[in-house]
């Protein structure tokens, strides 16, 4: 039997796939049926630093309006925003129920898009019982003004503001949109980042031609879409001290395998486990078992055994890479 237990971000996984913040964490059952159906460890669903501000503000109001009318009872009310009827309390409440039941790491999700107070929240998470905190900087600048340096240093600043707040460790949830990203995951890793997460996935609005108006949503992935952070995975093997965690396109077992080679230290995925339920997790798992004793290869031989070469130049080997894609693509459509 092979041995996959696996290090993550500094926690000891009991194998490398890792359910990734989604509708299946939500709640305490979900979270059992997941760590149940096999997975080394759980990322609850986000929650969004809008969340955190409007609940903070609405209790601040309830507090004013009581202070106005009832001064001598200001005494009694907390010193900070309690949230307890709402979704922030719901959050901790959850991880204090689930963390303790489990058999593998629960890490908590943050989503925000600048440095704030709302950050803060990070450490009620730990408190609460959560093993690591997953930041899920979504950040859409809209603004032609700002940089491309003024997007980066933000993400370096929530980066470096939540590690403050915590001795968790902290995973930061990337785009690939910038200009350098190589340069960015460095910045990031040197922030104190302790994985990296390639990638999240921007919400792409359609047009209702019917209706003609703008309609949002979400479609799970699907593994072509894996190409692009596997790349990336690849070229930043090793050549970062963060972990490297693969999220996107993740289907079946050999998906899980291709990210593993290229050098992911784990595989996430939430669209497999929606669409075939928390128990196909174990399969993923047995699968990757069965990958490795059929080429005799531990896990610890097949991580990176595709990535970019330690000693080669990242871009000419992208570039060597390039120009073999497009010779093979001659030889099979020129006809």
């Amino acid at each position: 039997m092979n041995d996959l237990r696996t290090r993550y971000m500094g926690l000891q996984l009991r194998n490398p796939l890792v359910a990734s913040a989604g509708p299946l964490s939500q709640t305490l059952d979900g979270i059992k049926s997941l760590a149940g159906g096999g997975v080394g460890a759980i990322v609850m669903y986000s929650l969004f630093e809008e969340q955190i501000r409007h609940e903070a503000a609405r209790e601040t109001e309830m507090m004013d309006r009581s202070a106005e009318s009832f001064a001598e009872a200001l005494s009694y009310f907390p010193t900070e925003p309690s949230n307890e009827s709402g979704l922030v309390h719901s959050y901790l409440q959850l991880i204090e129920k689930a963390a303790p039941v489990i058999d593998v790491p629960l890490i908590a999700s943050l989503n925000g898009s600048a440095k704030g107070e709302w950050s803060g929240m990070a450490r009620r998470m730990v408190d609460a019982g959560a093993s690591g905190i997953e930041l899920n900087v979504y950040y859409l600048p809209e603004d032609l003004q700002v940089s491309g340096r003024e997007v980066e240093q933000r993400y370096v600043d929530i980066v470096a503001d939540v590690k403050q707040k915590v001795s968790v460790p902290v995973a930061v949830k990337l785009s690939p949109f910038f200009s350098s990203f190589g340069e960015m995951a460095r910045r990031l890793d040197e922030a104190g980042a302790d994985a990296l997460v390639l990638f999240n996935r921007f919400l792409q609005p359609d047009i209702d031609l019917d209706q003609l108006q703008v309609i949002s949503g979400f479609d799970l992935s699907n593994p072509d879409e894996a190409k692009l952070p596997r790349s990336w995975i690849s070229a930043l093997y090793r050549r970062v001290s963060a972990s490297l965690a693969a999220s996107t396109g993740v289907e079946t077992t050999q998906d899980v395998v291709k990210y593993l080679l290229a050098g992911a230290d784990v595989v996430m995925t939430t669209a497999a486990l929606v669409r075939n339920g928390s128990s196909y997790a174990g399969q993923l798992v047995d699968g990757v078992t069965s990958w490795l004793n059929r080429r005799q290869l531990t896990l610890n031989q097949a991580r990176g055994m595709l990535a970019v070469p330690a000693g080669a130049d990242a871009d000419e080997y992208a570039r060597s890479g390039y120009v073999s894609g497009l010779e093979r693509a001659k030889k099979t459509y020129a006809k």
